[in-house]
């Protein structure tokens, strides 16, 4: 919807890749749906939830196995962002490089995207 003819909204690292084929894999479904919800205290958060089925205003991206739904009204927000998975001592998880976040809190739990962007909602 947003995206660039041939380039895909967003991009996975091997290891995120690997992580969600695993979760399709295991749980029986479509894959996850990527999405952006307000809250938090620097205004937005990210969501991401198992998706039984395929909407078909989502955003498909397939890589290796995995596959992820960007919801429609996510996807101006999620354009260019490279979801990772990391593994550290204290936790794991999945970790979005996104560049059009323009903060975030320190907790990274939520993020602020441009105002322009918003502004167009």
């Amino acid at each position: 919807m947003f995206g660039i003819p041939g380039k895909p909204a967003v991009t996975l690292s091997p290891k995120a890749a690997e992580v969600i084929a695993g979760l399709m894999a295991k749980g029986g479904t479509k894959g996850l749906r990527l999405g952006i919800k307000k809250g938090g205290c620097a205004g937005m958060e990210y969501t991401l939830d198992y998706a039984t089925e395929i909407d078909p205003n989502d955003e498909v991206v397939e890589q290796d196995g995995a596959r992820v739904m960007i919801a429609p009204m996510a996807q101006m927000f999620l354009f260019g962002t490279e979801i990772d998975y990391e593994t550290t001592l204290l936790s794991s998880g999945f970790k979005f490089r996104n560049p059009n976040v323009v903060d975030e809190c320190g907790c990274g739990e939520s993020i602020k995207f441009d105002e322009s962007l918003v502004a167009d909602r």
